[in-house]
Parts: C-alpha cells; structure tokens; sequence
C-alpha cells in the first residue's frame, strides 16, 4: 500500500499524471494542456517559421565583413545550444536566435557606417548581456515586469502580432515602401498570390483543427513554389558546415565600453529588453489559459536567465543580439506548451547544421502565410483592453502604432510606457502609477535620445 501512495506522490509532482517511466523528460505536457505529438508538432512548426533567420542574419553580417559561410555556421550553433537551453531549464517552447534589430544596429549602424569595429560592437553586445544577466539574478527584471501597467502587458501581444504580421506582408511583397507610407505591392506576382492561398488554406484549416496545418502549409506552397520559380535549391541539399575560428572570442570587451559608445550599449539592452520580456509575456500569458489547473505556475525568472546569458554566449561566436523570437508564437498556437517543444526545434535546427542549402531553398512565400496568420491571431487580443478609459487605452493603442511604424515592438513598448506617466499624470490619476514607473521613465527618455 506504501508501495502505491509513493508511485502516485511520483506522477502527481509534476502534475501531469503521467506514467513514473515519463518522469526523467521533466516536461508536464499533460498538466500544460498538450500532448507529446503536439509537442513535436509545436517544435516543427516554431522551426520552420524561424528556420530563415539562417539565411537572413548571416546575410546582413556578411555586407558587416563577415565571412557568410563561417557566420551561418556561428549562427545555428548559438539558435542550437540557446533553444535547447531554453527548453532544458527555462521549460518553454520558444526559439532564440539574434534578432533583426540588433544585427542592423551592429552591420548597418555600427560597423558599415564606420562607427566602430566588429570587435567593439560585439563588446557591446556582451555586456548588454551582463546587464542582463544582473538584472534577472538580482529579481530587477521580474519587478520591472509587475511594475509594467497592466493595460500596456495587454497590449504587448497585439503589438507583437502586428509586427508578425507586418513581417509576414513585407517578406511576401504585399506591401513596399513607398514615397512617404507603405504601398501596395504586387498582388499579381508569383509569391503574393501562393502567400494570399496559404494564407485562406491555413485559417480553414486551423478553422477545421487540423493538427500539424503550419507544416502543411509550408510544404505544399514550397512545392508549388518549384514550376513558380521561388522555390531554388542551390547545388546539393547537404554540406558539410563551415568552421572559421577566428570568429570565436571575437570581442573587445575594453573599447566597447568607452564613454562615447555608452548611448549605443544603452540602445542594445532596452531593445533586447522589452523585446524579449514583450515574447516571455505572451507566451507565458497564451500558455496559462491553456494550463490544468494541477498544471503549476510558470516562473519567469528561468527564461530571463536563459536569454540572458544567450546574448553573452552568442557574441562570443560573432551572433550579436540573440532574442527570444516572436516567431515562438508559431509554437504555442500549433500546441506547444512545455521546453519539449524547444527541444525538438533545436534538433532540427541541429540537422539544418549539414542541410543549410536546403533551408535557403524555403521561399518567403511559403513562410510567410503562417507568419502572417500567427501574427493576426495575437494581435486579435487587443480587445481584452478596457476601451472606457482613454489613460489605459491610449498608452496601449501607442504601443501597437509605434510598432507598427518604427518596425520594432521593443521600441514600441518604450514608447507606450513612456506616455503612460504624462497622461496619467495631467489626468489627475496619478495614483494609480506604479512607484517603479518614476524610476523607470528617465530610462526611457534617454533611450529614445540614445536611437535619436
């Protein structure tokens, strides 16, 4: 009888019932609202929906100098070991990987504008990564996360699924700059119309609950991309990766932390900041509605550190600014709910190490229609937001409008956060700001001065 109390003590600690013979995978699929297909599903889906960070990042690095070869390779080892890390101990499906924004700031602003060299941007880029690191070891990080209002923690998702969705039309070539705003693109070009169909399959699918419709979709437009010719497979599928050690260590921790550099030190951690903590939100947010109620609270503290000290491993390896990728959300809507996800999708990502002609063969088209979907389904909770009181709503609606059109989400936030004190203030609803805000706001006004 002892016997049978201890075995059933063992399948409830987790919380997800499962057999003992499960509990060394430490991951509580059940208890989170998932299954171990969805699991592999979720993986499989955040993979292919981040897989063109390969092609894309180490493509900006090379117009910086970099060896493109040598920096691919760089690139997937950090996406590797900071997604699998995130599923080992942050326990979240989620993919991280250097983020668009601070490779333009560090191969467009910083080092092919002559501003400094690869080695002192990347001296930056680690030690935004200590502050980090100190922030969340020390509780700072969490706190900021609580002080943050609540109607601005609402907005963060929608503001995270326009720029999804944004991402999505503009790789697509749905929209084009143009003279003054945004344009129209070609609606009758080749990539746009597969986009436009992917597009209307995939919400009938997800509208018919048909697991696994991301990969669907993603493979069939990549077939009907061939006699279209966006789908290109350059040379064999499979290559062996390029190794270049100089790459390694490649940093200039003295130089990059010279007083003159200080704004753009500033510039990398309030960006990494908000972006990360804006995905960690979402996704810990979309995750909990989903969970049992045995299902266990999601300590945030555990992601913060894996990103953290991912920022400071990846510029080690020349892969400035890695981020928690919106793109996760992929994950969480096809199932995804514990780090086996994460799991899953760093062995892919492993296996793409010797297929990389493979992934650059994907077109945009055929990512695009789930990047666009997932970022609409996101951005449709903005009516969660308490639209009787302009204080709450504006800052928020802010928010998702300084994402839209600066192109970052980080930016975004700041700027949301950054009008929510005025407004309450000149309001006469002063008390109902957060003490920590006050603190907070003199950083972001020299953020934005620092981006000026």
């Amino acid at each position: 009888m002892a016997q049978r109390q201890t075995a059933g003590e063992v399948r409830d600690a987790d919380g997800d019932g499962d057999s003992t013979e499960r509990k060394w995978l430490r991951f509580p699929v059940v208890a989170r609202g998932s299954t171990y297909s969805g699991e592999f599903v979720a993986g499989l889906s955040m993979f292919l929906a981040t897989a063109y960070t390969v092609v894309v990042i180490p493509g900006m690095l090379s117009d910086a100098g970099l060896p493109v070869g040598a920096v691919t390779t760089s690139v997937i080892i950090v996406v590797i070991l900071g997604t699998a890390a995130m599923g080992i101990f942050g326990n979240l499906p989620m993919v991280l990987a250097p983020g668009l924004g601070g490779v333009s700031l560090v191969a467009y602003t910083l080092v092919l504008d002559g501003e400094v060299s690869y080695p002192v941007a990347m001296g930056m880029v680690l030690w935004s990564g200590v502050i980090f690191l100190l922030l969340t070891l020390f509780g700072i990080r969490s706190l900021i996360t609580r002080i943050i209002p609540h109607s601005i923690r609402m907005a963060i998702g929608p503001a995270i699924g326009v720029f999804i969705a944004f991402v999505g039309f503009r790789s697509a070539g749905l929209v084009q700059p143009g003279e003054s705003s945004l344009e129209l693109g070609d609606l009758s070009s080749s990539a746009a119309l597969v986009t436009l169909a992917g597009v209307v399959v995939l919400v009938a699918l997800n509208a018919r609950k048909v697991r696994g419709s991301f990969i669907i979709v993603i493979i069939a437009a990549t077939l009907v991309g061939i006699p279209l010719g966006l789908t290109h497979l350059e040379g064999l599928p499979v290559a062996l990766p390029t190794i270049d050690g100089s790459l390694f260590m490649h940093v200039d921790l003295v130089e990059s932390l010279s007083p003159h550099y200080l704004p753009f030190l500033f510039a990398f951690f309030a960006s990494e900041f908000f972006s990360t903590t804006g995905v960690i939100m979402t996704v810990t947010d979309t995750m909990g509605r989903a969970a049992k109620p045995d299902g266990g609270a999601i300590d945030p503290k555990r992601p913060f550190l894996v990103d953290s000290c991912t920022i400071i491993g990846g510029s080690l390896f020349a892969a400035p600014s890695v981020t928690t990728y919106a793109e996760s959300t992929a994950g969480v809507e096809a199932g995804g709910r514990t780090g086996l996800s994460s799991l899953w999708a760093a062995a892919c990502f492993a296996l793409l190490l010797f297929a990389t002609p493979l992934a650059a063969a994907i077109p945009s088209a055929a990512t695009a229609p789930v990047v666009i979907v997932v970022g609409l389904t996101i951005a449709a909770g903005f009516r969660r937001i308490d639209s009787d009181d302009l204080t709450e709503l504006i800052p928020a609606v802010i928010v998702l409008i300084c994402t839209l059109l600066w192109g970052n989400f980080g930016t975004g936030i700041a700027a949301g956060l950054l009008a929510y004190v005025p407004i309450k203030l000149l309001a006469g609803k002063w008390r109902e700001i957060h003490p920590g805000m006050w603190v907070m706001t003199p950083f972001l006004v020299y953020y934005f001065i620092a981006i000026a």
